[in-house]
């Protein structure tokens, strides 16, 4: 699995309760761009339309050797996953405050770009304090143990 880009703000900003892989429907300079590392995942969201699950504001930049025939940078892009599915995350996202956020773009080991969505809720400022903490104190505890290994 070459993960192409991953949403690193998502992960702080919400917190995630469950993921699902999803493929996307790509033109031929997208899968091209995003083998050359060209995309990002920031103020990304999946929204389900219609009975079908796209993907909205996801930046995958133009390739650099087509033509007129390039791709637009953020254009909405559909999501396959199964109806099944859809329907399981509709009444989910219907629930307060419960929203889809992709987490991380990749190709899998068939050479398929996929992407891992978050059905996540909003963190609020006191949520994000903690994960601060939590993430400082880790690092702190890694650091000692290090420490007290090389005076070994």
């Amino acid at each position: 699995m070459k993960v192409i880009c991953t949403n690193r703000k998502a992960r702080y900003d919400f917190m995630i309760l469950e993921t699902l892989e999803a493929g996307m429907v790509l033109k031929g300079t997208e899968v091209k761009s995003l083998r050359a590392g060209g995309a990002h995942l920031k103020d990304s969201y999946a929204s389900i339309e219609g009975g079908e699950l796209f993907l909205f504001n996801a930046h995958i930049g133009p390739y650099k050797y087509a033509n007129r025939f390039n791709h637009e940078p953020e254009r909405t892009r559909k999501l396959l996953v199964h109806a099944r599915e859809i329907k399981r995350l509709t009444g989910k996202i219907k629930e307060k405050g419960l929203t889809l956020v992709p987490l991380k773009m990749y190709f899998n080991d068939a050479g398929k770009v996929k992407l891992e969505l978050g059905l996540a809720k909003g963190k609020r400022a006191y949520d994000k304090r903690k994960t601060i903490a939590d993430r400082d104190a880790k690092r702190d505890m890694e650091r000692a143990l290090k420490d007290k290994n090389l005076e070994r």
